[in-house]
């Protein structure tokens, strides 16, 4: 999945991808510790999608962090 389709996922989805992926990778891992696997590069790939899926996750934890404390600030300073 490329980074501009996982932008336009809503957040619910996103985090059932994550979850999905994590799974996917550890039971992929525990295959290759068993018997390598036939593609050790798929490994690899699961990795990445799982650090690009954190990657859009803490972008819009930190956005919302932000936009709270925007709010709290201008609350803040009209009072």
């Amino acid at each position: 999945m490329k980074y501009e389709e996982i932008k336009g996922l809503p957040n619910k989805e996103l985090v059932e991808r994550y979850k999905e992926e994590r799974k996917r990778y550890q039971k992929m891992q525990f295959q290759n510790a068993v018997a390598p696997l036939e593609h050790p590069h798929k490994l690899r790939e699961s990795r990445r999608e799982i650090a690009r899926l954190l990657t859009e996750l803490n972008i819009r934890r930190a956005d919302a962090q932000y936009q709270a404390y925007l709010k709290l600030t201008v609350n803040t300073i009209e009072d």
